[in-house]
This record gives structure tokens, sequence and C-alpha cells, in this order.
């Protein structure tokens, strides 16, 4: 797939709480053709300690309004940097990056956490333009921390854990009750490693193919800086020209 290098405007930024932000990007032509799990490389500007460009997922298209959708997390300068943009200010970006989810026409649960929610609306929203039926399973340490659940509900039904129990069942998506009342054809997953480890456990003990997408460190997004390498059954590869996708029957977990 081509990949551009595009001065994006920004159309909006929304503060969805304290730590998370919604950047609304747009262009004068139509943005480029972007997979869900895909993601983007975002140079940071006004930032002296942000040296190498910032990988962000793809977490929405909106080809109505022509704009890209990134969902951030204000972890350090960088993406704090990007938080403090104003509507109106460019924005750098290299896309689209990567290889994304499988899009079936099956019964597929997208699994999140945390910032990990970011791809699968997009995912969810293909899914159900395909004819599949996308269901939610979304994880945070608290409600608050639980984002823009009026849109993944748009898309499927949506079922919540956290970890202090103030919505949804108590605990992590892994002691979710959905696990033994629905059986899916596929299952998505995207968030912190340890999550993502055990839901790919409990995926094969149900024989059901699943895919999780990496977060390790991608600089560079094309393969040659090599901050990404992942230990593979295939050997060692770059997560972000080979992933960030992944079967996880195609990882040493």
């Amino acid at each position: 797939m081509k990949k551009y290098c595009l001065d994006l405007t920004v159309k909006a930024v929304e503060h969805l709480n304290e730590k998370y932000v919604l950047l609304r990007l747009t262009d004068n032509s139509p943005l480029p053709e972007m997979l869900p799990g895909q993601f983007v490389e975002i140079k940071v500007e006004g930032s002296p300690n942000t040296y190498l460009r910032r990988p962000i997922s793809i977490h929405y298209v909106d080809r109505k309004n022509n704009e890209l959708w990134l969902l951030v997390a204000t972890i350090g300068d960088g993406t704090k940097a990007m938080a403090a943009l104003l509507p109106g200010e460019k924005m750098n970006v290299v896309l689209p990056l990567g290889n994304g989810f499988t899009i079936s026409a099956g019964k597929t649960l997208l699994v999140g956490g945390g910032v990990g929610v970011a791809p699968l609306l997009y995912a969810g929203k293909a899914i159900k333009e395909l004819g599949g039926e996308s269901v939610f399973l979304l994880g945070a340490r608290a409600s608050k921390d639980l984002l823009e659940l009026e849109k993944f509900r748009e898309i499927g039904r949506v079922f919540l854990t956290t970890e202090d129990g103030s919505e949804g069942e108590k605990g992590f998506v892994t002691n979710h009750s959905i696990w033994h009342q629905e059986s899916f054809d596929r299952i998505e997953v995207c968030g912190p490693k340890p999550m993502m480890v055990a839901v790919a456990r409990l995926a094969r003990e149900l024989s059901v193919p699943c895919e999780v997408s990496l977060e390790n460190m991608m600089a560079c997004g094309l393969g040659a800086c090599l901050c990404c390498v992942e230990d593979t059954v295939e050997g060692h590869v770059c997560v972000c020209t080979e992933g960030p996708v992944f079967d996880i029957e195609k990882l040493k977990w």
C-alpha cells in the first residue's frame, strides 16, 4: 500500500479526560486509503526533548467529513505537545503504516484495554460494513478511564470491566462472564502486553483464531531503526513492517 507524508490540518482537539485526547485531522484532498489496525507516524513540533516521530494507531476514518481520528494518551513530552495543538495548526503525518486486522463477516470479539481500545473502533466499523457482528470487550482501571462508549455502541454490543468495579464487571477483561456465555469466530486484541498474553491464552483454550496488535516502540515505521524488533516463530521481525498486528500462533507467547 502506498505511503504518504502529509501536512494535515488539525480540525478539532477534544480532551476526553485528564489523560486522553482525541485529535481530528483533515486535508484539502481526500485522505488516502487506510486499513483498521494500521498506524501513523507523527512529527512532533514544539517539543525539544522529542527527537523521533511518535507512532499512533488509526482510531477512525470519517470519510464523510474527510477526517482521520487519533486517540492519544498524554504520557510524555511528545504526546503532551500533540494535545496542546490548536485547530488550524498543521501536523506532519506519515501514513498508512504496517499491516492491519483480519476483517471478516463472522462474529468478532474486539478486546481492548486502556489506550489499546483505539484501533478497535475502526475495525468494528469495517466488520459491520462487511456484514459481520462486532462485539466489544473493553477494560479500564475505573469508569473514568472508559472512553467513547457511545461511539462503540453505535457499532456493536459493548461489555465492560473495571478493576475497581465502578462500571461493568469487576476485574480484568479475561474475567468477564462473556467468555462463558457466547462463542466467537475471531478475536482481535490491543492493549498492555500482559492483557494480550492472557487473552491469547484464552483464545487458544477456546480454539478461536486470534490476532494481537503489538505496541513495541516504532520510531521510524519503515523497518530502518530496528527499535521494534520482535522474536517470532519465523525469526526476528520488525513490528512496524510485519505487524503491528500478528496472529498469536506466530508469536513466542
